[in-house]
């Protein structure tokens, strides 16, 4: 008896799932990444790809916000691949995607925090043109300058009378 209510409660939960999960979901990839980072900050992410709705990476995640493609370098549980990289320092939304071996992609968004750039122009470079040598028609050399001689107190009174008060 206990053993064909188990299966009872198998099934019935088995056709929840099934019910409630959207004719698309097969082809989605269930996978997690850091959502936020800051510029030059390290991105973390993973996939399971023993749960079903993950998949067995056929490949690094790879983005544009990345400074180098996140190689899975971790594993474990569950078909467990995960890996890090690092962001790139300018913010921005970007993508990240990498493809599974049953031919499906893998994508999802993830932020740089910060003010992007607004614009990309590149300033004018400023030229400064050099003197041309002086034109004078003089033939005489320039005065040396005299260096500027101290001056000095002249008596007593500018001094002190060297007596210690």
């Amino acid at each position: 008896m206990l053993k064909k209510t188990l299966i009872g409660v198998m099934v019935a939960g088995a056709a929840t799932l099934t019910l409630a999960a959207p004719a698309s979901a097969a082809d989605e990839v269930t996978w997690g990444m850091t959502p936020e980072v800051q510029p030059g900050g390290q991105i973390y992410a993973q996939v399971l790809s023993g749960t079903g709705s993950g998949c067995t990476p056929a490949g690094p995640v790879t983005s544009k916000g990345f400074t180098e493609p996140l190689g899975w370098t971790e594993g474990g549980n569950w078909g467990k691949h995960a890996g890090y990289t690092t962001a790139i320092r300018t913010p921005g939304k970007y993508t990240a995607s990498f493809p599974c071996t049953d031919g499906r992609k893998a994508t999802q968004g993830f932020t740089i925090l910060g003010t992007p750039p607004t614009t990309t122009t590149k300033p004018k470079p400023t030229t400064t043109k050099p003197k041309p040598p002086s034109t004078s028609t003089s033939s005489k050399p320039a005065k040396p300058v005299k260096p500027q001689v101290a001056v000095k107190p002249a008596g007593a009174p500018q001094t002190g009378d060297g007596s210690l008060s």
